[in-house]
């Protein structure tokens, strides 16, 4: 058997994993957050680095699509966060500093913190008002800030670490979002009405 199929193989197992650990009390917390946030018209901010970032992003869009106020930290149309907005940090570690650090100045302003991340303990899972334990990490990184080890040249090996992250995070992601479009009664074709439509074709 390929590595390709080994390695896809082991994430799929992974992540059915997850999906199994996550627990109800988890998934009934993040959607009661993120309903209160539609209905009252507050924004949602998501963070992460790296790879994490992109996984955040691919859920900003999907929110997008079912009518919330939704940012991607960092962007130049970022507004403000102001108290009650919901600010979900995507950080497997718990502790990369420019996640953590905004996480921080959210929580300052009255933000509700979410935290997706393997290590509840750890200084981001520490500030969150919610929680969910995506396990994936198997060890802290050696330098704790994303952009650090970037420029160190310090990479860490690819599945057995932060891949398995990220890829059972996108998939609790895609999840939640289905969780949200029962809630709110919301279809594909709803969604759809949402969707870019001056792509490149």
């Amino acid at each position: 058997m390929s590595a390709l199929r080994k390695a896809m193989q082991e994430i799929g197992r992974h992540i059915l994993k997850v999906a199994e650990t996550i627990s109800d009390e988890e998934i009934e917390k993040i959607v009661t957050v993120l309903i209160n946030a539609r209905s009252m018209g507050r924004k949602i901010m998501v963070a992460g680095a790296g790879r994490s970032g992109l996984v955040a992003k691919a859920f900003a869009m999907r929110l997008m699509h079912l009518g919330f106020y939704v940012y991607v930290l960092g962007e130049t149309i970022t507004p403000p966060v102001a108290p009650g907005d919901v600010f979900i940090a995507v950080s497997g570690s718990g502790m990369t500093q420019v996640v953590l650090s905004v996480a921080r100045a959210a929580k300052q302003v009255g933000a509700i913190i979410v935290a997706i991340t393997s290590f509840p303990d750890s200084p981001l899972g520490k500030i969150a008002d919610v929680i969910i334990r995506v396990p994936g990490r198997t060890k802290i990184a050696r330098e704790s800030d994303y952009f650090t080890r970037q420029v160190l040249g310090i990479y860490e090996p690819l599945a057995p670490l932060g891949t398995l992250f990220e890829d059972a995070s996108l998939a609790f992601f895609d999840g939640l979002i289905v969780e949200l479009m029962n809630k709110l009664n919301i279809g594909e074709e709803d969604m759809r009405k949402r969707h870019a439509n001056i792509e490149t074709i």
